[in-house]
């Protein structure tokens, strides 16, 4: 649980952030809410079912063309059910793969006006050195 100071730090690291790059900022807030597709998870779980049924039927009548695909069926099933379950769509692959990357510094930055991170860096000097901000 954090402190009611840590709090108040934390939400003005937010409001900073979405002020300085609101794109990146909404994309973390979408990967958060990725979590688990529940209709994706079903659906892998029912193919990895009838996958199962055709191997075992493929085993039984012997037929190696149905017992092979009844495997293929029962993998791709396997896979969705795992990418459904871990949140990662290909909707969400192209965005977060932009958005994964590390932020560069813009060149006002660079230039001298204290950006984002320069102003956390002084904080956290200033409440090592025992002095307040």
């Amino acid at each position: 649980m954090l402190s009611d100071h840590e709090q108040r730090l934390l939400e003005q690291m937010e409001r900073a952030l979405y002020a300085e790059d609101p794109k990146f900022a909404d994309t973390l807030r979408k990967s958060r809410r990725g979590g688990m597709n529940r209709k994706g998870v079903l659906l892998g779980i029912g193919g990895v079912i009838v996958g199962l049924a055709l191997l075992v039927s493929g085993v039984a009548t012997q037929i190696v063309v149905l017992g092979i695909a009844g495997f293929l069926v029962m993998l791709l099933g396997a896979i969705y059910c795992y990418r459904s379950f871990a949140g990662s769509g290909k909707s969400e692959e192209g965005e977060g793969s932009e958005a994964s990357a590390a932020p560069t510094a813009s060149p006002k930055d660079k230039k001298g006006n204290s950006g984002f991170m320069d102003r956390l860096e002084e904080r956290w000097d200033q409440r090592r050195d025992g002095g307040q901000y």
